[in-house]
């Protein structure tokens, strides 16, 4: 591993962070959309170890926006509503997941996202 900071932490608590950050909507709506992304965006030119764990997670999220118009739909007959929170509790496991995968240095692919970004 390198020893390169990034945004003052190491690249393995980079990539633990990028997907507990999809989390912070929890505290400001619409913010776990996009502080991944962006913490993405700025360093996957530095590191490949970042490169893939945002884009995995960059296509979770597309996912999951894509699951939500879905439901959002489907919440004129009432079953979006369950789809609602079945994606909240998808997002919070997978999150989870996702990142004590990448403290351990393993990248572990979302299941039900769909392929935006390729490798």
């Amino acid at each position: 591993m390198e020893n390169n900071m990034y945004w003052g932490m190491n690249e393995r608590t980079y990539c633990t962070v990028i997907h507990l950050s999809q989390l912070a909507s929890i505290i400001a709506p619409g913010l776990g959309l996009i502080l991944p992304i962006v913490m993405w965006v700025v360093n996957k030119d530095q590191s490949e170890r970042i490169n893939q764990h945002g884009r995995v997670t960059a296509n979770w999220i597309l996912s999951l926006v894509v699951y939500s118009i879905i439901c959002t739909v489907l919440a004129f007959v009432l079953i979006g509503f369950i789809g609602f929170a079945i994606l909240g509790l998808l997002n919070l496991i997978f999150a989870i997941v996702a990142a004590m995968k990448a403290n351990n240095d393993e990248l572990w692919v979302y299941p039900l996202s769909i392929t935006f970004f390729k490798s």
